[in-house]
């Protein structure tokens, strides 16, 4: 039987539907149903935030080992036998959120995409992209310095790992992940973000110092005004 590689999420301590997993084991029952039965991954990582939370939930590597049954909307599915692998970080979630969409798509230097259909997805690894998307459950990722990102439509994620990335998000239940230095978030009210802020140690050497997830809730982080990271705080980007 074919074994599918994919990705987890869970409450804190690894718990899914009240069921505490352990990392490096495996799990089998007798009937695989999407959303009703079964241990369910998704095959992108991007897809795993339809169902949980950007800032309260772990994530690891998994992969389907026994019968499957597949979600008609997204990467998801239900298996029969799931081995859990190692848990992710944060950074090394959003890194391989970037690659997994950046390898299902052609991507080129100085890229100017925009799509206004549902469902999108969008990659560039050049430098200086423009991406822009106006559906709904939009997917965009960059790896390049400077990257603009926009979404209008509904559950949008965008993400990049580039230095000097903007993002901006007007739709509802969007996330937004950057993984580069300088990078800046706007969004409306009930975007989810992550941020990360980089300096330099006494070799030269660039390594990240802090990153930081929050929620644009229009008490403490204000909608549709530019944030970035600076000492572990979010603060207004001039």
């Amino acid at each position: 039987m074919k074994h599918i590689k994919g990705f987890k999420a869970f409450k804190k301590g690894m718990v899914c539907n009240n069921f505490r997993f352990e990392e490096g084991k495996t799990y089998e029952t007798n009937e695989a149903k999407c959303c009703e039965t079964g241990f369910h991954l998704c095959i992108n990582p991007l897809d795993v935030l339809n169902y949980y939370d950007l800032c309260d939930s772990e994530f690891a590597e998994v992969e389907a080992l026994g019968k499957i049954d597949k979600h008609k909307d997204d990467s998801k599915l239900a298996t029969t036998k799931i081995k859990i692998g190692a848990k992710i970080g944060l950074s090394d979630f959003i890194k391989l959120s970037i690659d997994f969409v950046l390898k299902s798509c052609k991507h080129t230097s100085k890229n100017k995409q925009a799509s206004s259909g549902y469902n999108a997805k969008q990659a560039s690894s050049g430098n200086n992209a423009q991406q822009a998307s106006s559906g709904n459950n939009a997917q965009q990722a960059s790896s390049g310095n400077n990257a603009q990102q926009a979404s209008s439509g509904n559950y949008a994620k965008q993400a990049s790992s580039g230095d000097n990335a903007q993002h901006k998000a007007i739709g509802k239940n969007s996330v937004i992940v950057c993984a580069g230095m300088a990078s800046r978030i706007k969004g409306v009210k009930g975007t989810f973000f992550a941020l990360t802020e980089w300096g330099y140690d006494k070799e030269n050497n660039y390594y990240p110092l802090n990153i930081k997830t929050g929620k644009i809730d229009g008490d403490e982080l204000k909608e549709n005004t530019w944030y970035e990271l600076k000492n572990g705080e979010f603060i207004k980007a001039e």
